[in-house]
C-alpha cells in the first residue's frame, strides 16, 4: 500500500498543495492539527500507524518533514519506527527516500536529523517573535486577555442567533471558510463557535 500523508496547522488551511498532487496512492490522509502534537496522537496518523503495524503499508509520501512533526525528537522517533517496519518514506520537497529499492539510504539519518532540527529552530523563532510582539503591545498600553466587562458565558454565546446558524453548518460538516462566507462572519467567530460547541458536547 502506498499512502500520502499531510498535515496543516489549522482547519482554515485547505492543504491545496497537497490536494494538487496527481500521483497515485492507495490512501490519502490529512490531519488538521498543530505540528507540535505528537504524530502518534493525531487522528489520521493513528490510522496510518495501525496500517503500518499490520504490515500493509510499503511506502509513505510527505511533502516535507515538518508534516510529520515540529519537534526533532518526535519526528526522528517516527521516522526510525517507520524504518524498523521497512517502510520507504519519500520526502517530496527534498527529493529523497529512506529505502529506495528496499535498501536503506546511507545519508538518510544524517539528512533527516539536520532538517528536523532546522524545523524545530524555526518554530522556536516564531514563538520568540510572537512573545516579543506581545511585550511591545503591552508596553504601548495594550491589554491581553478578555476585555473588562466581557462576561458572556459559553451558553449565552452559543445561544445567539448567529452562533446557532453557524452551528447548523458545522453539523453539516461545511468548511470554516464556507460557513464564514454563508453567514457573513469572520473565520475567527466560526472557530469560536466550533470550540464552544465541542466544549458543550453539541457536535
Amino acid at each position: 500500500m502506498r499512502v500520502k500523508y499531510n498535515r496543516v496547522s489549522t482547519h482554515i488551511q485547505s492543504g491545496n498543495r497537497f490536494e494538487a498532487d496527481t500521483d497515485k496512492y492507495d490512501l490519502i490522509l490529512l490531519d488538521k492539527i498543530s505540528g507540535t502534537v505528537p504524530f502518534k496522537d493525531r487522528k489520521f496518523a493513528k490510522i496510518l500507524i495501525d496500517y503500518i503495524q499490520k504490515g500493509i503499508v510499503k511506502e509513505v509520501v510527505v511533502e516535507e518533514l515538518s508534516r510529520l512533526g515540529r519537534h526533532t525528537g518526535d519526528c526522528i522517533t517516527t521516522l526510525e519506527w517507520m524504518d524498523s517496519k521497512e517502510v520507504n518514506v519519500i520526502v517530496r520537497n527534498l527529493g529523497v527516500q529512506s529505502r529506495p529499492n528496499g535498501k536503506k539510504n546511507p545519508i538518510w539519518s544524517v539528512l533527516t536529523s539536520v532538517i528536523s532540527s532546522l524545523y524545530a529552530l524555526e518554530l522556536e523563532n516564531i514563538k520568540e517573535r510572537t512573545s516579543v510582539g506581545r511585550q511591545i503591545y503591552v508596553q504601548r498600553g495594550g491589554i491581553l486577555g478578555r476585555k473588562i466587562g466581557s462576561t458572556t458565558s459559553d451558553r449565552d454565546f452559543i445561544d445567539k442567533p448567529k452562533s446557532q446558524k453557524i452551528l447548523e453548518y458545522i453539523k453539516k460538516e461545511w468548511t470554516i471558510r464556507e460557513i464564514a462566507k454563508q453567514v457573513d462572519a469572520s473565520t475567527k467567530t466560526v472557530l469560536k463557535v466550533k470550540k464552544v460547541a465541542n466544549k458543550l458536547n453539541l457536535v
